[in-house]
C-alpha cells in the first residue's frame, strides 16, 4: 500500500475504529473451505489478516497458518484475545509471531518475498482484496503472484456492490474485475452468492470463488 494508506490503517487500530473485525467464523469459510481437498499440514496464507478468528479456525483442521498483517495493535490483540502466548522474532522487515501452527508476519505485505514467506500450499483472501482502494488492487494481485506458487489454489471471499437480487442461483456470474486481474493465470470459478444482510447499510452480495491455477 502507499505511505498514507500505511498511516491511514495503523490509526485505524491506534484509534480502535475496528467495527470491520469478526465476532466469529465466517460461516462460509467454514461452508466451503472443504471443498478444496487440502491435506491436513498444507499451509495456508492469509494476506492482510488483521486478527481475524478464521485462522484458527483453519489451524483447528491441521493446517500450518501464516497470515501477514501491518498493524502490530492487531496482532497482539490477535494472540492475547486468545491467551495465546506467542514468540517473537525478527525476520528481516518483519516480526514474526508465532505459536503452535499459527504465525503472523507484523509488516508490509508488499515487502514480503517468497523466501520470507516460505511454502504456501493455498491462499485464503478474506475480503482483503475488496478490502483496498480499487486502484491498489492490481498491484495487490502482482504482488501475490510474485510470492505465492502458481500451484496454490486462492479461496477468495469478496464483497462486491450489487443490486439485492432475488434469484441468486441464476446470478452467480463472475465479477469483471476478478476477471481482468485473475483470468490470465487462474481458472476461476464462483462457488456461492449470497445478498448482504437487510440490516445493513450498504447492498451487495458476498462472493465465494475458487480459483485454480491453468496448467
Amino acid at each position: 500500500m502507499t505511505q498514507r494508506d500505511n498511516v491511514l490503517w495503523l490509526q485505524c487500530w491506534r484509534d480502535q475504529r475496528t467495527d470491520f473485525t469478526q465476532a466469529v467464523t465466517n460461516p462460509l469459510l467454514v461452508r466451503f473451505w472443504p471443498g478444496l481437498n487440502l491435506a491436513a499440514g498444507s499451509r495456508v496464507f492469509v494476506p492482510l489478516c488483521g486478527r481475524s478468528l478464521d485462522m484458527l479456525w483453519l489451524a483447528g483442521l491441521g493446517h500450518e497458518v501464516i497470515g501477514v498483517e501491518l498493524s502490530p495493535i492487531a496482532v497482539s490483540a490477535f494472540f492475547k484475545a486468545r491467551k495465546l502466548n506467542a514468540s517473537r522474532r525478527k525476520i528481516g522487515p518483519f516480526t514474526l509471531w508465532q505459536h503452535g501452527r499459527l504465525q503472523v508476519l507484523c509488516g508490509d505485505y508488499f515487502a514480503l518475498t517468497p523466501t520470507l514467506l516460505g511454502r504456501i500450499d493455498a491462499v485464503y483472501d478474506h475480503t482483503a482484496l475488496t478490502a483496498l482502494p480499487e486502484d491498489l488492487r492490481p498491484a495487490y494481485v502482482a504482488q501475490l503472484s510474485r510470492i505465492v506458487p502458481n500451484h496454490a489454489p486462492i479461496f477468495l471471499l469478496t464483497t462486491e456492490d450489487a443490486a439485492p437480487l432475488a434469484d441468486l442461483s441464476a446470478a452467480l456470474v463472475i465479477d469483471d474485475e476478478i476477471t481482468r486481474l485473475y483470468e490470465e493465470n487462474f481458472a476461476i470459478s464462483v462457488a456461492y452468492m449470497e445478498n448482504l444482510p437487510a440490516d445493513t447499510a450498504e447492498t451487495g452480495v458476498y462472493k465465494v470463488y475458487r480459483l485454480i491455477a491453468k496448467t
